[in-house]
């Protein structure tokens, strides 16, 4: 059934810079191709305790719980095939086969991307690593990681504030939520980190991503920052449900106009863009990056900066009105963990970006500098993660 599409997906990963750059070529290797792996490995066994956690739910009449977790899900799941559909016809040069739009109606799209990305990946790390090759391996990554990158915002992040809430609020706890909360931070993780290392492997005049000390240092960073916000949502959700609502409405609507004022241009097609940007406004109230390419530093600057106000505003409220909340809950320690966290992260922010991102190391970075002109940019060199 793939036969005939075989030629149309080579040229779809190629994403319009395969032919030129071959001075700067970076080599697909065997760890590429288990990143790749353990990608899929992870997806799959998120996607396994989501239902497992739903059910549990809805077996338990607890209705509420079980559509909220499986609406994540599902939500999640339409932009990636959305996205994915939408990539493949940005990138071909014909008429894509009715067997990718029957795959992404089915909720197939990501796996038929790992499909082609093992494929070829097995070809370019075990058999004859060309520079072709290695380029469309790591065309295909790049989608991939960015489709992850959605999935971990849209559905791994609301499910941990979500099941975090629940085990704070509820005498009863089941094995089957820890679980839950272990994945979805394991799936944010991945996801984040990953993404770096891929996208600057994909882009050759970019520095890949350092050591083990530097993805470390990053990870920390963004764990530490996204982990003390979601403690914060989550105390503030039990004192004010409604409250934490309105916050992130709010939130998104700020986030929105500022996206649309960049005037961004990562999609080919408008209607695509508009979405993009719909979801990036979603990503932005969990974590900081770079939507257009840009020097960032300010930027990122007034964002953390407002973010430890918001904090601090909301776990005020909660100290002041702390008798709301159950006497289960040890606010003070919540409170106190909270603010090590932002501390942490904050202070690896600092130290990833005065000693190991790539601006230190290029002259002209593609995202924090003036830039390499292209003929043809590859749409990833307009969007690189903070």
């Amino acid at each position: 059934m793939f036969h005939s599409t075989k030629k149309n997906i080579l040229n779809c990963f190629t994403c319009n810079e395969v032919v030129s750059r071959e001075k700067q070529q970076k080599r697909f290797t065997k760890v590429d191709f288990f990143i790749i792996l353990f990608g899929l490995v992870v997806y799959t066994f998120d996607i396994g305790t989501d239902l497992w956690t739903a059910k549990n739910f809805l077996c338990e009449g607890q209705y509420l719980k079980g559509i909220l977790i499986l609406s994540t899900g599902l939500f999640s799941s339409i932009i990636i095939q959305f996205f994915s559909y939408t990539w493949f016809k940005e990138d071909e040069t014909e008429n894509l086969d009715w067997a990718f739009y029957l795959l992404h109606s089915l909720y197939g799209g990501l796996f038929t991307r790992y499909y082609f990305t093992l494929k070829y990946g097995y070809q370019a790390a075990f058999i004859s690593n060309s520079s072709t090759n290695s380029n469309l391996c790591f065309s295909a990554m790049t989608d991939i990681s960015m489709l992850q990158l959605f999935k971990a915002f849209l559905e791994s992040t609301p499910q941990l504030i979500f099941q975090i809430y629940i085990v704070m609020a509820s005498e009863d706890s089941a094995f089957g939520q820890y679980v839950s909360i272990a994945m979805s931070f394991c799936s944010i993780s991945c996801a984040t980190v990953n993404y770096q290392i891929v996208l600057r492997k994909s882009l050759p005049d970019k520095n890949e991503f350092g050591g083990i000390f530097c993805k470390l240092i990053y990870l920390f960073y963004k764990l530490m920052t996204l982990t003390s916000w979601i403690l914060t949502i989550v105390l503030f959700s039990m004192l004010s449900i409604i409250g934490s609502i309105v916050l992130l409405i709010f939130l998104w609507f700020g986030n929105l106009s500022w996206v649309i004022k960049q005037n961004t241009d990562f999609c080919k097609f408008k209607s695509a863009e508009y979405v993009y940007r719909m979801i990036v406004t979603i990503i932005l109230i969990c974590t900081f990056f770079n939507i257009k390419g840009e020097n960032t530093a300010i930027v990122q600057s007034v964002y953390y900066i407002f973010r430890i106000i918001v904090t601090v505003i909301l776990l005020c409220l909660c100290g002041y009105w702390k008798s709301l909340l159950d006497e289960k809950i040890y606010l003070s320690a919540l409170i106190i963990a909270v603010v090590i966290f932002l501390t942490l992260g904050i202070i690896s922010l600092i130290i990833y970006y005065t000693l190991f991102h790539p601006s230190i190391y290029c002259t002209q970075d593609e995202v924090d500098g003036l830039g390499v002109e292209r003929e043809e940019p590859c749409r990833f060199s307009k969007f690189l993660i903070q």
